[in-house]
């Protein structure tokens, strides 16, 4: 197994095959943290009892989303670009990327006097766009997709000569990003899983090197959304569809890198795959647990543990919180859904006599039971009521499905015929 100053050939150690050669080497990842010391934050490892709490492993967190773009992109891309040469300078860099990648390049890029070009899919979320703008790179909006995105960049390539600067399929890009786990260990030396987001592959590819390199006895499990199963699928052989809107926008690629799938195979025990509804409550639960922003790719790691929470029981595990560039609006969105999958907010409709009075008398009923009054719609026009009657749908906040149950027990027993609504129904609906 490689240790630092041990080897002087790049290696990997692989459970399968014993040595490999591959394209970095944890003495490549050392030579990068040289480069980011003093340029990119060392961000803290910190325990996460609440975490722990919530998925019965132990929990530690790197808080990658306190760089100074709120993601561990910082990492790679000052290393590649720092290995420019004066002409490759010169003439400018390209990356494509959702976001992440494209705002760490954008700002490293200005910081080192490179001018700098980001090809950005059409449905990047608008704070990631705004972000790399103002970091004074030239952002260009092309393709749904960073498959397509990467398309026009290799079209600038050759029109402009631009320097390529791909977001995972680069040695350098992988051996920034493998300096993660080496700060991890040793803060941690007995971690006994690390669990790290995949999309085309840099983060947990030089991580798992890094990893591996330090503590051949450490597990190393991957993460993808279940609507973008690249790396799984290009592993396993399996064909399962890629593709849809996912909140994990940051790992939704179609592609898998050409340098990292071999790392990948040799060194990443399993990738777990995780839906949209793990993925929004990992995101709610830094916010609410932790008070820290993860978008969602951000927050697949803890998304794993929610899902497979058997896996990892009773386990040291360290997760990367690789990114905290998340949408006001969805970031709003997620934290409401969440109440109504809690029973924390409860809508239900009620059959009630038309007459002056009978609001304020479940207005104070209400408060009476502690219920926090959100919303209320009057509505006379159904037909299955009385011409007399009416239906009132009222949404309130609770502290819990026992509270709930409560409220509409004493609902029922005041004789206003409650029903409950399920989350999201439309208006009226029945």
């Amino acid at each position: 197994m490689p240790r630092a100053g041990a080897a002087t050939r790049p290696v990997l150690w692989s459970r399968r095959t014993g040595v490999v050669p591959v394209t970095i080497s944890l003495e490549t990842i050392l030579a990068a943290r040289r480069v980011l010391v003093g340029a990119v934050l060392r961000t803290p490892l910190l325990p996460a009892p609440k975490l722990s709490a919530l998925t019965g492993a132990d929990v530690y967190v790197k808080y990658e989303n306190l760089q100074v773009t709120n993601s561990f992109k910082d990492r790679g891309a000052l290393v590649r670009l720092s290995a420019l040469g004066e002409d490759e300078r010169r003439r400018g860099v390209v990356a494509m990327s959702a976001g992440n990648h494209a705002q760490a390049v954008a700002y490293h890029a200005a910081r080192l006097g490179i001018p700098a070009t980001i090809v950005m899919p059409v449905t990047t979320p608008l704070v990631k766009v705004q972000s790399t703008r103002s970091y004074g790179a030239d952002v260009v909006l092309d393709g749904e997709t960073v498959a397509e995105s990467q398309a026009r960049a290799e079209v600038l390539v050759e029109e402009k000569g631009f320097v390529l600067v791909h977001p995972y399929d680069d040695p350098l890009i992988m051996a920034g990003q493998g300096t993660i786990a080496v700060e991890m260990l040793e803060e941690i030396p007995d971690l006994d899983v690390l669990v790290i987001p995949i999309g085309g592959g840099g983060l947990i590819a030089g991580n798992a090197v890094a990893a591996k390199g330090l503590r051949e006895a450490i597990e190393i499990v991957g993460v993808e959304a279940t609507l973008y199963p690249a790396m799984r699928n290009a592993i396993s052989g399996e064909s399962r569809p890629i593709g849809g809107p996912t909140l994990a926008e940051g790992i939704a690629v179609k592609n898998v890198g050409r340098l990292t799938l071999p790392i990948v195979r040799e060194l990443v025990s399993d990738i777990v795959l995780v839906d949209e509804t793990h993925l929004e409550r990992a995101v709610n639960a830094y916010l609410t647990l932790q008070k820290t922003m993860a978008e969602g790719a951000g927050a697949a790691g803890l998304a794993a543990l929610l899902a497979e929470p058997e896996r990892f029981r009773g386990r040291k595990v360290g997760l990367v919180l690789c990114g905290g560039n998340i949408d006001p609006r969805i970031l709003s969105s997620i934290m409401v859904r969440e109440l109504e999958r809690d029973v924390r907010m409860v809508a239900f409709r009620l059959t009630i006599p038309d007459r002056p009075g009978v609001l304020g008398q479940i207005a104070t009923l209400l408060g009476t039971l502690g219920a926090n009054i959100l919303e209320v719609e009057h509505r006379r026009l159904f037909l299955d009521v009385p011409a007399k009657g009416a239906k009132l749908d009222v949404t309130v906040e609770t502290r819990d499905r026992t509270h709930s149950d409560a409220i509409l027990t004493a609902m029922a027993e005041a004789g206003y015929q409650p029903v409950r609504l399920a989350a999201g129904s439309p208006v009226g609906a029945p």
